[in-house]
C-alpha cells in the first residue's frame, strides 16, 4: 500500500505507536499529551526518559526508524542527537522529547504542560 493509500493515525494511535517504540528499547516514564490548545506548533507531545545519553540517542533512533518503516514519515527536524541529553524529534503535528532522566527532571516539561489532557496509554505488563 502506498503512502497516499494509508489512513492517518489518530492522535491516540500515534501516541501509542511512539510509546511502544520507546518501550521496545527500555525507555522509561512515557507520557503523551494533547497540546494543540496550549501550543500552536503541535497537536501531540510525547515525553520519555532514558538512563543515559547513549540510551536517549538509541531511543530517538528507534522511534525515527519505526515511524519511517510503518508510516513512511521522516522527522521535519531533530535536535540534540549529538549530545543525547535531550533529543527532540519534530514531526510537525507530533513532537517527541527523549530526555536523559536528570535533564527531564530539570526542565520539567510534565509540569510546564500539566494542563494538557493526557492520552491514556496501554502499558504492557513487561513495562509495569
Amino acid at each position: 500500500m502506498g503512502k497516499d493509500e494509508r489512513t492517518e493515525p489518530t492522535t491516540a494511535e500515534m501516541a501509542q505507536f511512539i510509546a511502544e517504540a520507546i518501550w521496545e528499547k527500555k525507555g522509561l516514564s512515557v507520557v503523551a499529551m494533547e497540546v494543540a490548545d496550549i501550543i500552536g506548533y503541535a497537536d501531540l507531545m510525547v515525553i520519555c526518559s532514558a538512563t543515559s545519553d547513549r540510551h536517549a540517542t538509541a531511543l530517538a533512533d528507534h522511534v525515527v526508524g519505526q515511524i519511517r518503516e510503518v508510516h513512511g514519515d521522516k522527522p521535519i527536524g531533530q535536535e540534540g542527537k549529538s549530545g543525547g541529553r535531550w533529543v527532540l524529534l519534530d514531526y510537525g503535528d507530533v513532537v517527541v522529547h527523549v530526555f536523559h532522566r536528570p535533564v527531564r527532571d530539570y526542565y520539567d516539561l510534565d509540569r510546564l504542560y500539566g494542563d494538557a489532557p493526557k492520552i491514556e496509554l496501554d502499558v504492557p505488563e513487561s513495562v509495569l
